[in-house]
C-alpha cells in the first residue's frame, strides 16, 4: 500500500498514464486529503482492520470462536441494493430499455459531479487495482476502483482479486473499467466521523459507452462494491454483448458421479432463492459428490473448441447469513469459521454472531444489527433479513481445486429457478435452446428481502437479470438466441432446465425437501443428458416421470412427487397470460423466437 500525500504518482512501480491522469482528474473534484495506492496485500488488509476498528466501523468477535473477523453495522437507510436509484446511462434511452432507470450520460454526470464536489474532504482516495477473473485468463477484464470506504476496499480484499498486476497489464495495453465511489460524507476540521457515514441521496449509475461506473451515497454491499454487481452484471453484460460472450447472474458447480464422470452446470436464481445453497451442497444420494467454481456470478464465452466455457469472475462470496445454518448449508457455515467480515448480523453474549435460521431458539443477551440488546417480544429481528457475510472463496471446504482455471470449465447444463409457491413444477427440461431462453425469458419469482420491495410480492425476473442486465431486455433476449446458433453450428449446445425448490402445501409448508435432496433432481438431469431416461412432454416442458426420479430414503410420499411435477392448466395459463404482459412491455425488442414460443405454449395449453 502506497500512501501520497498529494504527490505524484510516479513512485509506484508501474503506473500506467491512463490511470494516474484518472485519479489525479479525481483528485482535483473529491479533493481528498490523501490518495493511496493499494496493492491487496495482508499487510495492507490489516492495517485498513486496525483503521476501522479506531473508527467503529467493525467491531471484532470472540478470536476462539471466530478468529479475525469483525462485524459492521450500517446506517438502517443503507441496508440492501437501491435499484430504485440505479441507472443506466446510454447515450440512446432505447437501449437502456424499461427495465433500467435512465438519465442522459451528460446529466447524470453534471449530477454527480455537483454532489462529488469536495466529497472526500476530509477522507482518503483509496485506488483500488483489480481483476474480474484469473488475471491470466483470456476472459478476466480489469478495472480500478476509488473509494473512500475502508470498509469497501477490505471488502474487494475478499471479494476479487486486488493487485499491482492489473496496473502491469494496463501499462501494457489492456483495458480497463474506470470505478468511482464516495459514501459523500466529507469531513470538516474538527468534525467527529460516524461509524457508517453514507448520504441521503444514493446513485449506482453505468455508462455501458465509456465503460465507467459512478456511485455516491451508500457504502452497503453491491451499491459500493463496483466489481460486484455494478461490473461483473450490469456493465459486462453490456461488454459482452459487443464482444460475443454473456455475463450471467448464476452459480457454478462441478458434480461427479458414482461412476466418476464429471459434469458442469450454471444456475441463475434471484438473490436469496438459493444460489449459494446449491453451490455448496452436500449431495444426500450416495457416491455423487458437488464442488463449488463459483456462487453468484459466470461468465461465459464459446471456446475454440466450439463449446460454452465459463469461468467465475469473482474470488469470494458476498451471501445472505439469515437462514445459513449447519443444517441448511453446513458447507458455508464451514467457510464462516474466521477471517470473515459480517454486516447486520446479532452478536451473541460470548463474542460471536447469530441470525435468524441459525439455530431454533434465539440465544439470549443477544445484541441485534443496530447494537441494541435484542427483545425477543418486540417482533423485530435480531439480525437484518438481508444480513451478509464476506469471506474469500478459498476457505470453502467445496471449492472445486482448478477453481481458478483460466481456460474455466466446459457447461453441459443452464438451469434456471425462482421462488414460487406454486404453478411451476419442480423441475422442467426445455425441448431445445429457443425454448429454454423462453423459460430463462418468464422467470418469476417471490420477492426477497435482498433488495428493495414488498417481501412475497411476485415479479418478473427474466434470467435472474431484471435488476442487472446494463441493456435493453429484449436486446438481452436476442443476444442468447444468437449464442445459441453458434453453438448450434458446432454441434455443441448445452440442455436447458427450470426448477423450482419452493411450492408450499395448503399450510405454508414447502413440500420438496431441498438442499442436499436436490441432488435428486440434478442426478435426473444427468440421466436426460446421457439419454438414459425418457421424459413427460407437458404444456410447459419436459418433465419427469415421477418413477424415474429417486426418492429413496428423501422425505418425501411419492403422491407429494407426482403434485409437485403436475402441471396445472388454470395456474399455468394465468402464468402464461402475466408473463405475456410482462413480455409485451420490451415491444418491437421482444424477438420474434420468443413469441413463437409464447404462441405454441398457449397452444399446448388449449
Amino acid at each position: 500500500m502506497t500512501l501520497l500525500m498529494n504527490a505524484p504518482t510516479t513512485t509506484l512501480t508501474v503506473t500506467p498514464e491512463d490511470v494516474v491522469a484518472f485519479v489525479d482528474q479525481w483528485q482535483q473534484t473529491l479533493q481528498p486529503d490523501n490518495v493511496v495506492w493499494c496493492d491487496g496485500s495482508t499487510r495492507e488488509r490489516h492495517e485498513l482492520i486496525q483503521l476501522m476498528q479506531d473508527q467503529g466501523t467493525i467491531e471484532p468477535l470472540n478470536a476462539e470462536l471466530r478468529p479475525y473477523s469483525f462485524v459492521a453495522r450500517s446506517e438502517p437507510t443503507d441496508v440492501a441494493r437501491v435499484e430504485s436509484r440505479t441507472f443506466v446511462c446510454s447515450v440512446d434511452p432505447e437501449d437502456a430499455g424499461p427495465t433500467n432507470n435512465w438519465v442522459a450520460p451528460d446529466e447524470m454526470k453534471k449530477t454527480l459531479l455537483e454532489l462529488q464536489d469536495g466529497a472526500m474532504r476530509g477522507r482518503t482516495l483509496y485506488v483500488v487495482p483489480f481483476s474480474m477473473g484469473p488475471i491470466d485468463s483470456p476472459m478476466a477484464r480489469y478495472g480500478v476502483q476509488i473509494t473512500d470506504s475502508p470498509y469497501v476496499v477490505v471488502s474487494l480484499h475478499l471479494m476479487v482479486r486486488v493487485t499491482n498486476q492489473v496496473l502491469a497489464n494496463i501499462a501494457a495495453g489492456s483495458d480497463w473499467v474506470k470505478c468511482v465511489h464516495t459514501v459523500g460524507a466529507p469531513l470538516d476540521d474538527g468534525q467527529e466521523d460516524v461509524a457508517w457515514p453514507c448520504h441521503e441521496t444514493k446513485y449506482i449509475s453505468h455508462f455501458p459507452e465509456t465503460r465507467e461506473i459512478w456511485s455516491f451515497g451508500s457504502a452497503y454491499g453491491g451499491n459500493a462494491l463496483l466489481p460486484k454487481k455494478a461490473f461483473a452484471l450490469r456493465l459486462a453484460s453490456a461488454m459482452a454483448r459487443e464482444e460475443g460472450w454473456m455475463a450471467e447472474h448464476m452459480l457454478l458447480v462441478r458434480l461427479t458421479s458414482p461412476e466418476g464422470k464429471s459434469y458442469h452446470m450454471v444456475a441463475a436464481f434471484p438473490s436469496a432463492c438459493g444460489k449459494t445453497n446449491f453451490a455448496m451442497m452436500q449431495p444426500l444420494l450416495e457416491g455423487w459428490s458437488v464442488e463449488t467454481l463459483g456462487d453468484d456470478i459466470a461468465w461465459l464465452a464459446i471456446g475454440d473448441d466450439g463449446r460454452l466455457r465459463a469461468i467465475n469472475p469473482e474470488a469470494g462470496f458476498f451471501g445472505v447469513a439469515p437462514g445459513t445454518s449447519h443444517s441448511t448449508n453446513p458447507v458455508a457455515m464451514d467457510t464462516l469459521w474466521g477471517h470473515t467480515i459480517f454486516t447486520n448480523v446479532a452478536v451473541t453474549e460470548d463474542g460471536d454472531v447469530w441470525w435468524e435460521g441459525m439455530t431454533k431458539q434465539a440465544p439470549e443477551g443477544l445484541t441485534n444489527w443496530r447494537g441494541q440488546p435484542h427483545d425477543p417480544q418486540s417482533g423485530q429481528t435480531a439480525a437484518h433479513p438481508n444480513a451478509r457475510f464476506t469471506v474469500a472463496v478459498d476457505q470453502c471446504p467445496s471449492l472445486a481445486s482448478d477453481w481458478d482455471d483460466p481456460d474455466g470449465v466446459v457447461i453441459d447444463a443452464i438451469i434456471f429457478g425462482g421462488r414460487r409457491s406454486d404453478t411451476v413444477p419442480l423441475v422442467v427440461e426445455a425441448r431445445d435452446w429457443d425454448h429454454g431462453v423462453y423459460l430463462g425469458a418468464t422467470i418469476a419469482s417471490e420477492q426477497t428481502a435482498a433488495a428493495e420491495g414488498t417481501v412475497g410480492v411476485l415479479r418478473r425476473d427474466p434470467f435472474a437479470m431484471l435488476p442487472f442486465a446494463g441493456y435493453h431486455m429484449g436486446d438481452y433476449m436476442s443476444h442468447w438466441l444468437e449464442m445459441g446458433e453458434r453453438l448450434r453450428a458446432n454441434g455443441r449446445v448445452p440442455r436447458i432446465f427450470q426448477v423450482n425448490w419452493f411450492q408450499k402445501d395448503d399450510d405454508g409448508r414447502f413440500i420438496w425437501p431441498g438442499f442436499g435432496d436436490n441432488i435428486r433432481v440434478v442426478k435426473w438431469m444427468i440421466e436426460r443428458i446421457e439419454g438414459q431416461r425418457s421424459a413427460n412432454d407437458t404444456a410447459l416442458g419436459l418433465t419427469p416421470h415421477p418413477e424415474d426420479l429417486d426418492i429413496d430414503g428423501a422425505p418425501i410420499s411419492p403422491e407429494a412427487l407426482r403434485g409437485l411435477l403436475e402441471v396445472q392448466p388454470d395456474l399455468a395459463r394465468a402464468d402464461l397470460d402475466a408473463a405475456e404482459e410482462f413480455l409485451d412491455t420490451f415491444g418491437e425488442k421482444l424477438p420474434e423466437a420468443i413469441r413463437r414460443q409464447l404462441q405454441a405454449a398457449h397452444s399446448r395449453l388449449d
